[in-house]
């Protein structure tokens, strides 16, 4: 879980960190497209900041229906956030295609890496870095439904040029994406 501002949702929750790299030191070295070694129903949220832009499309539902699974069938959700497609797409038609549009811990990043992946880390060799597919606002919520969760969200979050997508398998309280609203009104 990073620290922004979104991860302050989650003060004070135990963090399970799931990664396929095994340089990261995650808590469990696997891929989120089937976690077998993750109890069904055994975790109150999955928080997925920057990874399913990494996964081909076909396989960014096998991940999202896994985060259903390993949620609690009750309250249980999912926050995702993606970069946003829709910035990118606008850069690129007003000819900005190589021009950072936001900085990132990694870097300046252009709509090309909002695209393709964060260049410098791919040069780098960190292949796991590489994007295999985007998203909207709505091709993400599409997705989520697709999946299995009856209750999506999503908003664009401009500042970040993000998305932020919220996943349930039942409809309840706290609606996280007002949460997010309120910590970074930019939304």
């Amino acid at each position: 879980m990073r620290a922004g501002r979104e991860a302050r949702i989650f003060d004070g929750w135990e963090q399970v960190r799931l990664d396929i790299n095994p340089h990261v030191a995650p808590d469990i070295v696997g891929s989120m497209v089937d976690m077998p070694q993750v109890e069904t129903g055994s975790f109150d949220a999955v928080f997925a900041q920057h990874s399913l832009e990494h996964l081909d499309l076909h396989r960014v539902r096998l991940a999202l229906r896994e985060f259903r699974r390993v949620v609690r069938p009750i309250d249980g959700f999912a926050l995702i956030i993606v970069p946003d497609l829709q910035v990118a797409a606008e850069y690129i038609v007003a000819g900005k295609a190589d021009a950072p549009c936001y900085t990132s811990a990694s870097g300046p990043i252009t709509p090309l890496d909002m695209i393709y992946g964060h260049s410098g880390s791919i040069a780098e060799g960190d292949g796991f870095m590489a994007h295999r597919t985007g998203f909207t606002a709505q091709s993400l919520i599409n997705q989520i439904n697709a999946a299995g969760f009856p209750f999506a969200g999503a908003v664009r979050n401009h500042k970040r040029k993000e998305v932020w997508a919220e996943a349930r398998n039942e409809q309840g309280k706290p609606d996280l994406l007002a949460r997010l609203k309120e910590l970074d009104q930019t939304v």
